[in-house]
């Protein structure tokens, strides 16, 4: 088991009991009581959870994402091959806004080099496509996000209202057929919408873990989609609700 799956292991145990003892969870994940000491030091350098004797205490409120850099390196594999299905889906030329979070970046890296106009909702993703000639680049104005990057706010959302893109590619925290597209930060939500409205189609990344998951702020409801692009983990019921819904289903 790599760093990154035990330590996904370990925030869910966290999430669920709130505490964690060092000795339990070697058992529970087949490594040494080092190992586990260093990967709760790593979480604890990202802010998901606080040292105690003998383990750990999580520092996230119920249904609070977790930090940037933690999301980054989970399921970085799966964000990856999403992200260069959509890279597929998009043609030279178009105009493509990038939305925040770590899937959004991966689509942002995937795009870096291509012949589009891009609006990045994020100063990571704005990085990641500044280095090339080929890529055309608006930067919408607002508030970055602290630890997040996201940019929010009225003059974000009054950027987007400004313009008439091609395509959203679109990021989230949860996702269901009943319950739509969510987000845990009801500004980052509100710049969600703000997208949806200045696109004309609608391209959702989302891994399969995110179905399991429903954050505060609704966004939209599945039918505000056109194409989801996502893993081969995503549940195949929900997938079928979608597709019913007529959502194009694309797993990478």
């Amino acid at each position: 088991m790599d760093s990154s799956t035990r330590q996904a292991a370990i925030i869910g145990r966290l999430q669920q009991d709130g505490r964690v003892e060092v000795a339990a969870l070697a058992a529970a994940l087949a490594t040494s009581e080092v190992t586990i000491r260093r990967d709760l030091d790593v979480l604890a350098d990202g802010g998901a959870l606080r040292r105690v004797r003998g383990g750990a205490v999580s520092l996230l409120l119920r249904g609070e994402e977790l930090p940037f850099a933690l999301r980054d390196v989970e399921a970085a594999e799966a964000k990856a091959r999403i992200a260069a299905a959509v890279a597929g889906l998009v043609r030279d030329g178009e105009a493509v806004i990038v939305d925040s979070g770590t899937t959004g970046l991966a689509v942002a890296r995937a795009l870096a080099g291509r012949r589009i106009t891009a609006v990045p909702l994020s100063l990571p993703a704005a990085v990641a496509l500044a280095g090339d000639p080929a890529v055309t680049l608006l930067l919408p104005g607002g508030a970055p996000r602290y630890g997040e990057g996201s940019l929010v706010g009225p003059l974000t959302e009054a950027s987007l209202a400004g313009l008439r893109c091609d395509t959203v590619v679109l990021s989230c925290c949860g996702l269901s057929p009943e319950g739509g597209v969510t987000a845990h930060d009801l500004q980052d939500a509100a710049v969600k919408r703000a997208a949806l409205r200045s696109a004309t189609r609608v391209v959702l990344v989302a891994e399969g873990a995110k179905f399991a998951r429903t954050a505060l702020a609704v966004v939209c409801p599945v039918t505000a989609v056109d194409v989801l692009v996502t893993d081969t983990t995503a549940p195949a019921a929900a997938l079928a609700a979608l597709a019913d819904a007529g959502v194009q289903v694309v797993r990478a």
